[in-house]
């Protein structure tokens, strides 16, 4: 049995997003476990969550792409001293760690890392598979690496899928008659409608366009739908999303649309939406919203490609679109809301089934290095 161990998570920063929120849930599974987590990062709104959680956070900026960030290397060699394991989650932090790790001496913490997306092909890229272990988020990025990167070994890729907590997305779970009320008072272009919703970052990859396009369609046939852009007023992205403003006013919607910040109650606004949207033009590696909406019963549309038609193709077909095809999309869209197919139950895509099966992989690695 592997002794208590420490693990040191590496990524740009803890803001927000699947990545920062898989690093959480991973600090948390180790305190849990009776090990110790530490994060290292810029820092970020999502520092004091990590606090609560019992785990470390270290503040360096090692997400910044410069030659200058090569002075963050002893630092680094330094920390990884204390730690048994270096798990290292986007590219940049990652060709830092490497390079601090492989200029240790032995004894010296194992590496791992976890390909959260489907990248560019690059060297640069490259360096997420030249770990010990290299975690794939879905079959989908396990092909991605082995399509493109084939020297890597097979026998060092785990898949670990993405994963919910069930107790934050419950079977059946409907927002509270005071939550829709609040909504409405703070975007009344919601009130009296029915919501469809698209969760996401405020870039154009997520698929906004067509989802005002979509909106537009429904509205035309008469539907009484608002669209709720969930997340995607963010910093930064001002003028991404006056462009869709503009948009929505050129197409009559405006008085439609509902663009929000990142909010703590996702499962609310899903909960009252007819069906989920998940509309992103570039492969997505998993795409969590899809079992999110599922798990709470509430229908999901999306296009049928990457981790997106890998979810859709297995739990729920009905509301798998091939990519670009907006005449589908709609018929699709009209048959949800008048007669939405049930979604499936389903009992993986777990979180405690990603916590324990990334927590193996350490034990896994530690467990040969003690041999």
């Amino acid at each position: 049995m592997t002794r208590s161990f420490t693990v040191a998570q590496v990524l740009p920063a803890l803001e927000s997003g699947g990545v920062e929120r898989a690093v959480l849930e991973i600090s948390d599974a180790l305190v849990r476990d009776g090990h110790s987590a530490i994060v290292v990062s810029a820092g970020g709104r999502l520092v004091a969550e990590l606090a609560r959680i019992g785990a470390e956070h270290i503040t360096v900026d090692i997400g910044r792409k410069s030659l200058w960030s090569l002075r963050h290397l002893i630092r680094l060699r330094r920390l990884f001293r204390k730690v048994d394991i270096v798990h290292a989650r986007s590219r940049f932090p990652a060709w830092l760690a490497w390079l601090a790790w492989k200029s240790m001496r032995a004894p010296k913490p194992r590496f791992v890392t976890t390909v959260h997306g489907l990248n560019s092909v690059s060297a640069y890229s490259a360096i997420m598979m030249h770990a010990e272990r290299v975690i794939a988020v879905s079959e989908t990025v396990r092909e991605h690496i082995m399509r493109h990167y084939p020297r890597t070994p097979t026998d060092r890729i785990r898949v670990i899928p993405r994963s919910l907590d069930p107790l934050q997305f419950p079977r059946g779970y409907r927002a509270p008659a005071d939550w829709r009320r609040a909504f409405d008072a703070q975007y009344p272009q919601a009130a009296n409608q029915r919501l469809i919703c698209l969760p996401g970052r405020g870039t154009r990859l997520k698929g906004h366009d067509d989802a005002l396009r979509l909106l537009a369609s429904l509205r035309a046939g008469g539907a009484s739908v608002t669209l709720v852009l969930l997340g995607a007023e963010q910093a930064g992205r001002g003028d991404y999303l006056d462009e869709l403003r503009r948009e929505a006013t050129r197409r009559g919607i405006a008085e439609q649309l509902v663009i929000t910040p990142p909010r703590s109650d996702v499962r609310d606004v899903m909960s009252e939406s007819a069906f989920v949207l998940q509309l992103s033009r570039k492969p997505e590696a998993f795409g969590r919203t899809v079992i999110e909406g599922l798990n709470l019963g509430v229908p999901v549309l999306g296009w049928a490609h990457g981790g997106v038609g890998e979810l859709l193709g297995e739990l729920y077909p009905q509301g798998a679109i091939r990519l670009g095809d907006e005449v589908a999309l709609l018929k699709t869209a009209q048959h949800f809301l008048s007669h939405p197919p049930p979604p499936p139950e389903f009992d993986h895509y777990r979180l405690h089934q990603m916590q324990a099966a990334t927590l193996a992989v350490y034990r896994e690695l530690l467990d040969e290095a003690a041999q």
